[in-house]
Formats: structure tokens, C-alpha cells, sequence
């Protein structure tokens, strides 16, 4: 109890004491001055209490050490607030931090003399109006956390402010904050305002923009990693190709005399690039081998394992969307063995691209026509040497003329490219179907191909190698000509097979006639030993027969004897 100014027995009694939940404990003491005139005085006793764990997350919470506040409490009928001054002592302890939580405040006390304070503390109050901290101008943390504030107000010259607490009152509008430039923390949670709802709305859309966007950026990085783990693989795979052709023609060269004996020139040196070679395979990883990639209307396949995702279920949906299929750092031979499954897969696409895929050749191209349509064609000079050919693009428009190719690398097909193409080329069909024996021609075509037959052997007089009309009515059909059809393409490992299918027809044929020959020779040499012996032989038949016959009698019945032992 805090004695009254007074003389003891004049002033009326004190008011009992109230007691809260924390401990502290309000006296009032009246005084005999009038209502008007003599202001009444409050004293607080505050005993040891911490900041709650819950919201005070800064170092001021650390710093904290709980003692004994003595506050005091001044107002009169003039002034509607309550007055808040601290002794020496007390500043010197907590010079820059006032606590006044569970005071039960339904207004903030007018703080006298604390303008260097820099953390106020306000919680679990009843205050409904921000007010009285304007001249706080070094306040950094404001604490109002579970009171009943209904808007933001009195803040507006708090500019070193940068932590306002405000969880749990009554607050509907977020407003009265433009000024707070320096402002880091504001806790609104558990209040009404539209704002915030609106606002965590917009931060969960900005974390998830930054969550895809971060996704999408290590989806790139992978992508580039393993396009570059794929590009290195297929570099070492054409090195081990060029070194296999060297080692090859090395051994087919004649070898040098080296110390009197047979040696080729670089058999070490072959021998270590080999094996460097084999280390770096190795050394790649068998997981990023190749890369499937669907972007847009595109399929991308980058390395031949990709060629294995045509043997997957697509959804109708995706599969119809392709209309682009890329091929990079695969054997223009290996996807030549998947054009049917690709025009299954995919009967939308009408695009295709290659790059580092070994086209070297014009006559790769003609694998092209197993597509059943196609529109566009790319063909990337990188990797593909076929690109460096004056001709190269009369050759596709004129082999692939029964798609109607709209674009070439990008470039639009004209009517004077269709025609010079038809100039250039047209004898080549010609001369295909001429020198190709006729049941070779067939076996190259379908049912409806066989039909058109006749009338390919009637046009072989003309140097086009197809008359005008079939060839106008086949590109309105939209089909491939017949002399067009004898330029067809052979991956080397079917023409492999070939070379090993005709090795082993010359062997048989050399080895037949050769058991031809020996037999022969094996007749004449008989027939020649039997002319040299005949006469002597025909002598001894003569002089047999003669003397068999010289007495018919005997002879008679020698025979008769010879068919009686036959019977037996």
C-alpha cells in the first residue's frame, strides 16, 4: 500500500487493493483536494515476469531479465489517460524496454520521459485504440498483441519502427503504415481484414510462382547436364567408330619391314587411343544415357535409348498433340528402324528434325518416304554432313515429292524448286527402273504398286522415267510413284546382311560349280581312257563272240544251260 500525501486520519479510507493474474497489485489512495484540482496517484508493484516464448522472437526477448517494476500512475479530471513515469533506478536497468502486459489497460498511458525507448510491450490488454506513443520516435518493437484494437492509427511517426505485433485484436483494414519505410515484421494473425486474407492469397500464389520457378530451374539445369553428358558419349562413340575404320585399313595396308620382321606402323599408339576411350565410357553416367523431352507440340529424343519411348502407352490426347519430333545424337540408321512406329504413334506429326544424327549420304533420304505425311523438314548442319551438298534439297523435294513439303530448314518450297528438282533428278528415276530387273521392281512394291507396274514399262522410253499424267495424279493422291520407289535406302546393318547373305551365295556357287567341274573332268578322263582301250576292246568282244558261236550245237546248249540256272 502506497501511504497517502496527506496527514493520516484526514483523508478518507483506502480503497481495497485489487489483485490480478499477474501478481500486481493497484492501490489507489483519495485525497481530501477536491476532484477537480488534486489529481489522485496509482502505484503498480510489479513482480518478476519474462516475455512469452510465443511471439517476442528477438534478441530483445534474450536480453530480458525479470525484476521487481514499481510504476506509477497519474491522472486527473483534465487528462483522460493515465501517466506513466519510472524511477532512475528502474531506467537504468531497462533503459530502452517497458513491459506492461496483463494490466488489465483499456488505453495507453501517457508515457512521460521514455523517449529513448525502443521496446514497448502491450499484450494481453483490452486497449481498443492505438494512442500516446507518437513521441516514441526511437520505439523498433511494438508489442500489442491480444488486445481489442479495432484499426491501425497513431503509428504514422514511428519511422525507426520494424517489428509491429497486432495478432489477436479486432483490426478489419491494413492502413496507416506508409510511413513505417523501415518496417520488416507485421503480425496480423487472428484478426478480420479482407487485406490479409487477399494478401495471403497473393503470397501463396508468389510461393508457388517461386516454388515452379525453381522447379523449372532444376528441370533446365538437368536438362542441360544431360544433354551434355549425351552430346560427350556420342563424341567418344564417333571416335571408337573413326578408330575402329583406321584399325580397319591398317590391317588391310601392307605391313612394314621393322628388325626383319612384319609389323604394322601404329599398333601401340591404336592400341592406348583404344583404351583412353573405353576408360571414358565407363566413366559416363548409364542413367543419363538419353533424354525424352515433350515440350509443346514437340518431341524431343535426344540419345538412341530415347528411340525406346515409342514402345510406351501415350495418351491419345498427347500423342495427337505431337505434330514435331527431334532427333539429336542418334544413327540416322537406328531411327530409320522406328519411322513405322513413329507414324503409329504419332499420326499428327508432319515435322521432322535432325541433328549430330550421321546423314552423310542423299540416298538416307529416301528412308524418308516410309512417312506417311510430312509437311516440314529440318536437317541441322552440325552432325550432318549431307547439308554441305550443292543439291541436297532438289534431291528431298524430288524424292519426297508426294508429300507436297511445304518448308525445308525453314525455307518455303516454291513451284520453280519442284521443277528444277524434277530437272535434276527425273533421269535418276529413270535409270533406277531401267537397270532394275523386273521381279526385283516388284518384290520392292505393295499390291497397289504392282498394278502401276505395267504402266512404269511402258514410259521407260521417256528420260522422266514417268509420264506427266501419272506423275500429276499420284501427287493429287498424294501416293509415291513407282519409278520414284526404286530408290530406296539400306541401313548398313541390312546391308550387312546383304554382303553376308551374297558371301555365302558365292560360296555355294563356287563351291557347286567347282564339284561341277571335278566331275567332268573325272567324265572326260574316263571317256578318254575308254577311246584308247576301245579297239583292243572290240577286238577281244569279236573274237569271243566268234568263238562262242563256232559250234552252234554247243553253243545251243550252253545257253539253254545259262537260262535254266537263271530260273533256278
Amino acid at each position: 500500500m502506497v501511504p497517502s500525501k496527506g496527514r493520516p486520519g484526514r483523508g478518507p479510507r483506502a480503497a481495497p487493493a485489487a489483485v490480478n493474474n499477474c501478481g500486481l497489485q493497484l492501490v489507489i489512495q483519495a485525497s481530501s483536494i477536491p476532484e477537480k484540482t488534486k489529481p489522485f496517484e496509482f502505484r503498480i508493484n510489479k513482480e518478476q515476469s519474462s516475455f512469452h516464448n510465443r511471439l517476442l522472437q528477438h534478441d530483445l526477448e534474450k536480453n530480458y531479465s525479470g525484476r521487481q517494476d514499481n510504476t506509477n500512475f497519474g491522472s486527473s479530471s483534465s487528462i483522460t489517460f493515465p501517466v506513466l513515469q519510472r524511477t532512475a533506478e528502474e531506467k537504468i536497468l531497462n533503459s530502452d524496454r517497458l513491459t506492461l502486459e496483463r494490466q488489465k489497460l483499456t488505453v495507453c498511458p501517457i508515457i512521460d520521459g521514455e523517449d529513448h525507448l525502443r521496446l514497448l510491450n502491450f499484450q494481453h490488454n483490452f486497449i481498443t485504440r492505438i494512442q500516446n506513443i507518437s513521441n516514441l520516435h526511437h520505439l523498433v518493437f511494438l508489442d500489442l498483441y491480444d488486445n481489442q484494437i479495432e484499426e491501425i492509427s497513431g503509428v504514422s511517426t514511428l519511422r525507426s519502427l520494424r517489428v509491429l505485433l497486432l495478432g489477436k485484436n479486432r483490426i478489419k483494414k491494413i492502413s496507416n503504415l506508409e510511413n513505417l519505410k523501415n518496417l520488416d515484421v507485421l503480425d496480423l494473425h487472428g484478426n478480420q481484414e479482407e487485406e490479409r486474407r487477399m494478401a495471403s492469397i497473393a503470397a501463396r500464389k508468389e510461393e508457388e510462382r517461386k516454388r515452379e520457378s525453381h522447379r523449372q530451374t532444376l528441370l533446365k539445369e538437368k536438362k542441360r547436364l544431360t544433354i551434355g553428358n549425351i552430346a560427350r558419349q556420342w563424341e567418344i562413340q564417333q571416335n571408337r567408330i573413326a578408330l575402329e575404320a583406321s584399325l580397319n585399313k591398317d590391317k588391310e595396308s601392307e605391313p612394314c619391314q621393322i628388325n626383319g620382321s612384319a609389323a604394322y606402323v601404329f599398333p601401340e599408339e591404336s592400341r592406348s587411343l583404344d583404351t583412353i576411350l573405353s576408360s571414358a565410357v565407363q566413366g559416363l553416367s548409364v542413367l543419363e544415357s538419353h533424354l525424352v523431352e515433350v515440350e509443346g507440340d514437340t518431341l524431343g529424343l535426344y540419345g538412341a535409348g530415347a528411340l525406346e519411348c515409342l514402345d510406351r502407352s501415350w495418351s491419345v490426347q498427347t500423342a495427337g498433340v505431337i505434330a514435331t519430333v527431334s532427333f539429336t545424337f542418334i544413327e540416322f540408321d537406328e531411327i530409320v528402324q522406328v519411322f513405322a512406329k513413329l507414324k503409329t504413334k504419332f499420326p499428327n506429326c508432319v515435322h521432322l528434325k535432325f541433328k549430330e544424327t550421321n546423314l552423310v549420304a542423299l540416298q538416307q533420304f529416301n528412308a524418308l518416304a516410309e512417312m506417311h505425311r510430312m509437311e516440314q523438314l529440318t536437317v541441322d548442319p552440325q552432325g550432318n554432313p549431307v547439308v554441305n551438298f550443292t543439291l541436297w534439297k532438289y534431291y528431298v523435294l524430288f524424292r519426297l515429292n508426294h508429300f507436297n513439303l511445304q518448308k525445308i530448314n525453314g525455307v518455303k518450297v516454291t513451284e520453280n524448286d519442284l521443277v528444277k528438282a524434277e530437272r535434276l533428278f527425273g533421269i535418276l528415276a529413270y535409270v533406277a527402273s531401267s537397270e532394275l530387273p523386273h521381279y526385283r521392281m516388284i518384290s520392292l512394291f505393295g499390291e497397289s504398286r504392282r498394278k502401276q507396274f505395267p504402266y512404269l514399262l511402258e514410259g521407260k522410253g521417256k528420260k522422266s522415267g514417268v509420264g506427266s499424267e501419272e506423275s500429276s495424279d499420284n501427287r493429287r493422291s498424294g501416293g509415291e510413284s513407282t519409278a520414284r520407289a526404286t530408290l530406296n535406302y539400306m541401313t548398313k546393318d541390312f546391308h550387312m546382311e546383304k554382303l553376308e547373305e551374297i558371301k555365302e551365295r558365292k560360296t555355294f556357287c563356287q563351291t557347286y560349280v567347282e564339284n561341277l567341274v571335278k566331275e567332268a573332268a573325272d567324265i572326260n578322263m574316263k571317256n578318254e581312257s575308254l577311246q584308247k582301250l576301245w579297239p583292243q576292246m572290240f577286238i577281244e568282244l569279236v573274237r569271243d563272240a566268234v568263238i562262242e558261236i563256232r559250234n552252234k550245237n554247243s553253243y545251243m546248249k550252253l545257253c539253254l544251260q545259262r537260262i535254266a540256272e537263271q530260273k533256278q
